[in-house]
């Protein structure tokens, strides 16, 4: 089974986001900020990230340099998410290594597409399986 770390300050969207992951197959952690994400890697590192962007200590754009810092950390896909669709903030979570993003809110059918999308969902049976 596939692990996904969410990594939100959002109590309530790190809820949403984990039924939605959990109905595709995956096992679900949670973080509330950048820091206590970066010590869930350093100890498992997830296949999948959903990264939300704005958060308190560290946000999502410095958590991305730090993982690439991290032993393993070029592992995981990491989905950047955001309410804001700032496209130079956007563009920065690519280029230091997001897979993809999201706009915030955005529903199960946007995220499994983009987890077929960025290759962390392969097939449909597989998930249903």
């Amino acid at each position: 089974m596939k692990k996904c770390l969410i990594v939100d300050d959002s109590r309530e969207d790190r809820q949403i986001a984990a039924k939605y992951l959990r109905k595709f197959g995956f096992q679900v952690k949670h973080a509330s900020d950048g820091a206590e994400a970066l010590g869930m890697c350093e100890q498992n590192m997830p296949d999948v990230i959903l990264l939300d962007h704005f958060m308190p200590k560290i946000d999502g754009l410095e958590f991305l340099k730090r993982l690439n810092k991290t032993r393993g950390g070029g592992r995981p896909v990491v989905l950047f998410c955001s309410a804001e669709s700032d496209a130079g903030a956007l563009g920065r979570a690519l280029w230091q290594g997001a897979a993809e993003c999201l706009i915030k809110p955005f529903d199960a059918d946007l995220l499994d597409f983009k987890l077929h999308q960025v290759g962390a969902l392969v097939e449909r049976e597989a998930v249903s399986a």
